[in-house]
């Protein structure tokens, strides 16, 4: 037996936080809503995955922790195919941006959502 995929991966909010989520996560990276479950829906949050993408790919879901601490080492890996025209809208709107060459044949880098968990935006080259 082996793991087949991967579902989902979890960060975490402050309470309320939903809007600011749906600003960075779909206003800037990109990726659509999922809805939730209505009962997990109750307990606030986000779910989000790449656009036109089955589930079976992974979903990067957002919920809600009291008391909050962001995730600054545990972290997704995003695939993107524009990351310098990425970087330039992250930074015009105030998020920040790690450049990393170590791996090479990748372009990549760390910012972070607007609680402050670590994103990692990965270009192949």
């Amino acid at each position: 037996m082996a793991a087949v995929g991967l579902d989902h991966v979890q960060l975490a909010m402050p309470i309320g936080a939903e809007g600011q989520a749906r600003g960075f996560y779909v206003g800037l990276l990109g990726l659509v809503e999922r809805p939730k479950p209505a009962v997990l829906a109750a307990r606030g949050g986000c779910w989000f995955a790449l656009p036109g993408s089955p589930s079976e790919i992974g979903e990067v879901h957002v919920g809600v922790e009291d008391p909050f601490v962001p995730a600054r080492k545990a972290h997704p890996g995003l695939l993107v195919d524009d990351l310098a025209g990425l970087v330039e809208t992250l930074m015009q709107q105030g998020f920040p941006y790690t450049p990393d060459d170590n791996i090479p044949g990748l372009l990549r880098g760390h910012t972070a959502d607007p609680f402050g968990n670590r994103i990692e935006l990965i270009q192949q080259t």
